[in-house]
């Protein structure tokens, strides 16, 4: 059985996290960097760490200490356009927990990492108090991504219905309580394997006017 440790990413981590992010915005997404979309994956430390309010986790293989998966949340709400106005407005930035980079190596998916992580993100949402409402957006194009967040929360708007102008993106709410972590709050964590889940990606469709889409848009 592998045992990983989840935890808030330190400077010695930024390394590791940027490369699954990149790994999986050209391998998973095939669109590659993108620098009006990435700019957080290109400097993670001024995107999560350096903001109170904004983390960024990542589960570490207790075989080698290698970066496997990472998590993210920060305070910006979805910004119109291109998010619809409507979720714009329900969403506004400071209040709003969003959920992002929720990216899980291949090799690593389906042992429970993803819903581990959201749930740690969700406790420092709550511990931080001036949050009231968890927000993010998915392609559903993404194997297990929008089975993964339907199991979480509830969909408040699916770009599919749309008659025209619909890039496929389905948008989120998540319950501050949905998920309760293996310790308090977000801190090192030991996560065995074996916990199935599934490949998710949250507010990480990949980008383009059609598709796929600017992740963290």
């Amino acid at each position: 059985m592998r045992d990983y440790c989840i935890r808030p990413a330190g400077p010695q981590d930024l390394d590791g996290a940027r490369a699954v992010m990149l790994d999986t915005v050209y391998r998973d997404f095939g669109t590659g960097y993108v620098p009006r979309w990435h700019g957080d994956i290109i400097d993670p430390d001024a995107a999560y760490l350096v903001p109170a309010r904004h983390t960024l986790l990542v589960a570490l293989d207790g075989a080698d200490g290698e970066v496997v998966a990472t998590a993210a949340l920060d305070s910006r709400g979805p910004a119109h356009p291109p998010n619809p106005r409507h979720v714009a407005e329900r969403y506004p930035c400071g209040t709003t927990a969003q959920l992002r980079r929720v990216y899980v190596r291949r090799e690593h998916r389906r042992r429970g990492l993803a819903r581990r992580l959201v749930a740690e993100l969700l406790a420092f949402a709550a511990a931080d108090g001036g949050y009231r409402s968890v927000y993010l957006h998915t392609d559903p194009a993404v194997e297990g991504a929008e089975g993964f967040w339907r199991s979480l929360g509830t969909v408040v708007h699916d770009e599919r219905e749309e008659v025209t102008g619909s890039q496929g993106i389905v948008h989120f709410d998540v319950p501050l309580g949905a998920l309760r972590p293996a310790s308090p709050s977000p801190s090192t964590t030991s996560v065995p394997s074996g916990s199935p889940a599934p490949s998710v990606t949250a507010a990480a469709a990949p980008p383009s006017s059609s598709r796929p889409r600017p992740p963290g848009r």
